[in-house]
């Protein structure tokens, strides 16, 4: 199964340098990454008679629990241990590591769209409360129909989460472009305001049309009476952006520049009316309903709104930091990366069953529930490519890294949520099983419910939320242990 799972998660890899993000990475890849799961999943509830299955089917169960908690518990917070590098303003500093293993110092930094991932992961376990409903409320009845609403709800949010991991790079995009749109116009009134010969706005807040005039005939080097892209490139050259680096060439903010002016002229060239309305208006943008009564304002609103622009840049990650390398002869590419999807689908298909009958016996051997067995044993064959791959994104210490792999732990504990809960729930359905696994979910769902939320709410994690993440492991199985053998919930 360790084979299978490296198989398939080289495949996927090999695949996604070629096709990219879309409907490869966003639909396909994620399906392959939870198929080994699936597929134990699958032949613990088809073996034998029902009553074998309703047996077999809590290794299902561990499998589930257990490769959900230690992707959100021991790897994530092996993650942010191995990933940190040093804090500053709330920030990590990339491939800067100088403070130890200082619990507020050192940590880690994600991008906006991280959060968004687990936001996501929180809410797909609510097809385990849908089905847990019956059981909450001590009634007998209805837990069948509770099990096909359930099943219902989880390929509804598979489908839902696939179509959005299709798009989310295209959203990706659009609100990067119109972040650095924001910067680009920000830095562009900067060194306005500080190469004019006075007052930009009046004492009243107005604009001072005798300063945008002197400004005008700065730029204008042929003294034509229009400022051409020429003359707003050679101003765009002389911007100092004060560190400021929006990702974009000259060409780019130019054009952008020109558009903020509403250039309809197919000639491109911006006449002094249209110069003192378009500064006008992007003054008006950056203050907004704030009405500056002195010449120091302006320049505050613009240091505000630029530093509330840069936020939501870093927030947001730039996809083109560490762009894509061109791949050498992706034919054969191609092709070796189908060869290990077809191989890792077979042995994870053929070996499953053996794996599942095997824990089943050496349940019962040993009088230890198989549910632990597969708790603890399964998901390390099944999740140990997907944690090696996380470990190693981590270790290059940077936030688009970082980023990078927190999302795939989230995404993974998604399709665990979705993808495989829908295939349990399918088998418990069709095979007239008992849903009696309420220790388990309310584990799932704390565990869920807790990462998710901080994930959710913060993009930065000091080193300490590891050890909280570390801890929860333990608890979950002294939680199940517990409600299972000391208060008799299954």
């Amino acid at each position: 199964m360790y084979t299978a799972a490296t198989y398939l998660s080289n495949g996927s890899e090999l695949l996604l340098e070629i096709l990219g993000p879309g409907i490869i990475g966003g639909l396909f890849l994620p399906i392959l990454g939870a198929l080994p799961d699936a597929m134990l999943i699958l032949v613990s509830g088809l073996s034998g008679t029902p009553a074998i299955a309703q047996d077999q089917v809590s290794v299902g169960m561990g499998l589930l629990a257990g490769s959900t908690v230690m992707l959100l518990t021991v790897i994530w917070g092996s993650c942010v241990l191995i990933g940190k590098c040093d804090l500053e303003d709330n920030r990590a500093i990339d491939e800067r590591d100088t403070k130890g293993f200082s619990l507020l110092g050192s940590g880690v930094s994600t991008d906006i769209w991280t959060s968004y991932a687990a936001r996501i992961m929180a809410i797909s376990v609510l097809p385990f409360l849908v089905v847990q409903l019956p059981q909450a409320l001590n009634s007998s009845s209805g837990r069948h129909l509770a099990v096909l609403i359930g099943l219902i709800l989880s390929l509804v949010m598979l489908l839902s989460y696939c179509a959005y991991q299709v798009f989310q790079p295209w959203i990706q995009v659009r609100k990067l472009d119109y972040v650095k749109h924001k910067r680009v116009l920000t830095g562009f009134l900067k060194h306005l305001k500080k190469h004019s010969f006075g007052k930009l706005c009046n004492d009243d807040g107005t604009l001072n049309n005798d300063i945008v005039k002197k400004v005008f005939k700065a730029i204008d080097r042929d003294d034509n009476g229009f400022l051409s892209k020429g003359e707003l490139g050679a101003f765009v050259v002389g911007m100092n952006f004060e560190g400021v680096n929006v990702g974009m060439g000259e060409d780019d903010i130019v054009q952008k520049v020109m558009n903020e002016f509403d250039v309809e002229r197919p000639d491109d060239r911006i006449d002094l009316e249209k110069f003192t309305m378009g500064i006008s208006k992007l003054l008006n943008t950056v203050r907004g309903d704030k009405v500056s009564h002195h010449n120091a304002d302006t320049m505050k609103y613009l240091n505000d709104y630029d530093e509330e622009a840069e936020r939501e840049h870093f927030l947001l990650g730039d996809s083109g930091e560490e762009g894509g390398e061109v791949v050498e002869n992706p034919k054969a590419t191609t092709i070796k990366a189908v060869i290990f999807l077809v191989l890792g689908t077979i042995i994870a298909g053929v070996f499953a069953d053996p794996l599942v009958d095997a824990v089943d016996n050496f349940s019962e051997v040993t009088s230890i529930p198989s549910f632990f067995i597969s708790f603890i044993a399964l998901p390390l064959a099944t999740n140990s490519s997907e944690a090696v791959s996380a470990i190693i994104f981590a270790t290059r210490k940077k936030k688009r890294s970082a980023s990078l792999t927190f999302s795939e732990l989230y995404g993974a504990a998604t399709m665990n949520n979705v993808l495989c809960l829908s295939v349990f729930l399918a088998l418990v359905y069709v095979r007239g099983l008992t849903w009696n696994f309420s220790s388990e979910v309310l584990v799932i769902f704390l565990v869920c419910v807790i990462m998710g939320a901080l994930g959710s709410f913060r993009t930065t994690f000091p080193l300490w939320t590891c050890f909280v993440a570390f801890l929860l492991y333990p608890l979950s199985l002294v939680l199940v242990y517990v409600l299972d053998y000391v208060f008799g919930w299954s």
